[in-house]
């Protein structure tokens, strides 16, 4: 058998920012966590990571080991210290296994997945909830192993959000609505959701600055304390992502929900002013999205777990809603 750590060669890893500088599994440095502490563990736990490479392998063992393991009262093991492994081509992949821990008291597990004889993409959406350790491909002594195909030559998208954009609450780590989108897409992404935590902290959108990007999207309502607290952040955060990215395509959502209530209509104002604004400043790379019409026009209420976060249907919504504005700004 051969052994490849996450690390090595020619294994690719997605998702996580300045990954070839640093090596590490994390979104945020140091340096942005001592200026946010609140983000201490969120920061080092990295949704939208993946693991991407191609084997002639008929079988091969996907092992991952934990450095934290925590129970989530919202979404099930499955859904949150799961990894989820697709095999082909991106937009056509289908889904080949999840490897789960089988308790909340074991840190390293293992499965195998079996795959059709012949050289295929393998894209490994690594667990949402946890930091993550180590992840080791164990495939046969004869098998070919290479470079995953690239995804397509553009920028990462940068998804800056609320527990939803983090993926809460769909029931495995790739049903989230922007992993269905790269997937669709065939473009990378970053996951910038930070549950209950993406209080549109200028020192978060400094650090997003540095990342290049094909397109911002932001959705971070569900986390405004206040209609006043969004107010007060909406549009400041907006201004310092466009200071260092003045042509950067940017999408505005207000917070999906099947249904508004008075205070999601003042919130929603809140956000639409802020694009209203931009466009008057001669802004023509502004883009706002109703999230009151991100479920769709048919069966809106089967769309969430607990009237906040969407299930898989709702996430599928989401997608399907946003697909068509996606392409159309970034021309795929």
């Amino acid at each position: 058998m051969k052994k490849y750590n996450f690390k090595d060669m020619p294994l690719e890893i997605y998702g996580v920012p300045f990954w070839k500088q640093t090596g590490q599994l994390r979104r945020l440095p140091d340096s942005v966590i001592d200026k946010v502490p609140r983000l201490e563990f969120l920061g080092k736990r990295c949704p939208g990571a993946r693991v991407c490479f191609r084997t002639d392998a008929e079988e091969f063992t996907v092992r991952i080991t934990f450095e934290t393991l925590t129970f989530d009262v919202g979404m099930s093991i499955y859904a949150c210290q799961s990894a989820a492994v697709l095999i082909g081509e991106r937009e056509n992949a289908h889904f080949a296994g999840l490897v789960n821990p089988p308790d909340y008291n074991t840190f390293t597990f293992e499965k195998t997945i079996h795959k059709e004889k012949g050289m295929e993409d393998v894209t490994i959406f690594l667990p949402r909830n946890e930091i993550i350790a180590n992840v080791e491909i164990i495939v046969p002594k004869e098998a070919k192993v290479e470079s995953p195909t690239p995804y397509r030559a553009l920028k990462p998208i940068l998804y800056y959000g609320s527990s939803i954009t983090e993926g809460g609450c769909c029931c495995s780590v790739f049903n989230a609505y922007n992993a269905i989108l790269s997937n669709r897409l065939n473009v990378d992404y970053f996951n910038f959701g930070f549950s209950g935590s993406a209080k549109g902290e200028l020192e978060i959108a400094d650090y997003i600055n540095t990342i290049d990007m094909s397109l911002f999207v932001y959705d971070y309502d569900h986390n405004a304390s206040t209609a006043e607290d969004l107010r007060k952040t909406h549009e400041p955060f907006f201004k310092r992502i466009r200071e260092k990215n003045p042509n950067l395509p940017v999408i505005m959502l207000s917070k999906p929900a099947a249904r508004y209530t008075e205070n999601d209509k003042i919130r929603r104002r809140i956000i639409l002013q802020t694009y209203i604004n931009a466009i008057n400043e001669g802004d023509a790379n502004v883009y706002f999205v109703d999230g009151e019409m991100l479920f769709g026009n048919r069966d809106r209420e089967i769309c969430t777990i607990d009237m906040k976060h969407p299930n898989d249907i709702g996430f599928l919504r989401m997608a399907d809603t946003l697909e068509p504005l996606i392409r159309k700004i970034l021309l795929v």
